[in-house]
């Protein structure tokens, strides 16, 4: 682990002596004070620069702590609590994350409108990431504020999957709300914010490139010894495209291409759906079947056939959570090797229910909901993509530490100064836990064909069973079942035209 933290240390603190000679100076002053004070004076010392310190720490965001009280009141059924719980944290500020988990909260209340509010404030701050990521492509990997203290001081602006899941979960709530023109509009918002991080994406990887060639190559998180590696790189994950893109939301949108009548984009949005997870009947169902839809929608528009194409959305779960795992980077200095804690985001395994999901209907057979999507996999995956721009910032922040404390230890000989500083660095060292968790970990789809009128709907997900009882008159409609913890969340879509 030494020999592989110094390589990466040779290769990233270069740039960073700017930073690191200012740093030098609050050093020496505070060194400077404990070597004049005497007694008394010296502990008032100590207290000067630890109460800060302490004080900064607890202004820092526990975000899993609160987060996790809210979510265990909708995993019980409260939702409405929940949702005043969550409101009541806006201390922290409305941030881009509060809107993000409101909407979802609101969704699952059944409040779509609201939820909508909620999700057009988060979109807006995401196409202000985009707008910024087009003129820069760099800050993706820059931010003073987590280069010196924590990646917890930069601003949040989402993972790239939650970008595409935003306005996906968008269009589920236009659907909700029988706004079919509108669910295309957000779903046509979907690809085009695809093809911006897929552009940015490849840019970042170029520039990276372009650097290894010029250096060594890039910090590996597979060398950082005390890492659970295997929890963001295994063929589950690794089998992912990227982590934004999801079959879940393609054929979403062929789905709804399809209610309008539009064939052409329907049959790409169904390709692309089996191109991102191969290998499931329903999704090359969904493509094969459809000039037969069409076809025998076409001739019964004089007289309506009487049935209804029925897509069944299973949602289960929570996102899973990132937390921190610290570890001691030895970093090399005239007076030898100074130790400097770095904390890195990690996602442990969580215990998820049974991938799949047993349906059945008043008029038919039980079916089995095939698993298209699969969040948890996604925010491995994009943690793992992000774990190299993570460790240049780590490395050259515990430099940056070290560098502090090398100061403080040399102008005092008391050493109470670079205890004051390993203390400090110590307290603000944690990794970035933030991320969207009211998600569903996974989701899944079946399809029915359900004669007008109402219908009992049974969904078996592990050991929970629900039943539901719908009404169907239109040619088209998406309902929408969410699980988490015992409580069971149903939405369902007027048709388009009903």
């Amino acid at each position: 682990m030494e020999i592989a933290s110094e390589v990466v240390l040779a290769k990233t603190s270069v740039g960073c002596l700017p930073v690191l000679r200012l740093l030098e100076l609050p050093a020496r002053w505070a060194a400077d004070a404990f070597a004049f004070c005497r007694g008394p004076l010296r502990m008032l010392a100590v207290g000067v620069l630890v109460l800060p310190i302490v004080a900064g720490c607890a202004s820092f965001r526990s975000y899993q702590t609160e987060i996790g009280r809210t979510l265990d009141l909708v995993a019980v059924g409260r939702i409405d609590s929940a949702i005043k719980a969550h409101r009541g944290q806006t201390h922290y500020g409305e941030d881009l994350l509060y809107y993000l988990e409101q909407g979802e909260l609101l969704r699952l209340g059944g409040r779509y409108a609201e939820s909508q509010t909620a999700w057009f404030e988060a979109d807006r701050r995401f196409r202000k990431w985009e707008e910024q990521a087009r003129v820069d492509p760099e800050m993706l990997a820059r931010d003073v504020g987590s280069l010196l203290v924590s990646d917890r001081l930069r601003a949040y602006t989402g993972h790239d999957f939650e970008k595409v899941m935003l306005t996906t979960r968008m269009a589920l709530n236009h659907l909700s709300l029988g706004e079919w023109d509108q669910a295309r509009v957000a779903i046509k918002r979907s690809h085009e914010r695809e093809a911006l991080i897929a552009r940015l994406r490849a840019e970042q990887v170029r520039r990276a490139e372009e650097s290894a060639g010029e250096k060594d190559e890039a910090p590996d998180f597979r060398e950082l010894n005390g890492y659970p590696v295997r929890t963001i790189d295994n063929p589950e994950v690794n089998a992912l495209r990227n982590s934004y893109q999801n079959a879940f939301s393609h054929y979403l949108a062929g789905f709804v291409y399809e209610a309008l009548g539009e064939i052409s984009l329907a049959a790409a949005g169904y390709r692309q759906a089996i191109e991102l997870q191969p290998g499931l009947a329903l999704l090359e169902e969904g493509l094969a079947g459809l000039d037969m839809r069409h076809f025998r929608r076409s001739r019964s528009v004089t007289e309506a056939d009487g049935t209804t194409d029925l897509l069944l959305v299973i949602e289960t779960g929570l996102a899973p959570a990132r937390a921190s795992v610290n570890i001691n980077l030895p970093v090399p200095t005239d007076q030898g090797l100074l130790l400097a804690p770095v904390s890195f985001p990690v996602i442990r395994e969580q215990r998820l229910v049974s991938g799949s999901s047993a349906v059945s209907t008043d008029e038919g057979m039980p079916t089995e909901a095939s698993t298209v999507t699969s969040v948890d996999l996604m925010s491995r995956r994009a943690l793992q993509d992000e774990m190299p721009w993570i460790m240049v910032r780590a490395v050259a922040r515990a430099t940056a530490k070290a560098s502090i404390q090398r100061v403080a230890f040399k102008k005092d000989d008391s050493n109470i100064a670079g205890t004051v500083v390993l203390i400090g660095s110590v307290l603000t060292e944690r990794a970035d836990e933030r991320g969207w968790r009211s998600l569903p970990a996974r989701i899944g789809l079946a399809r029915f064909r359900l004669a007008h009128g109402t219908h009992d709907v049974d969904v078996a997900v592990g050991s929970q069973k629900h039943r539901f009882s719908v009404s169907l008159d239109g040619p088209f409609a998406v309902m929408s079942v969410r699980q988490v913890g015992t409580a069971a969340y149903m939405s369902l879509s007027p048709g388009p035209g009903a």
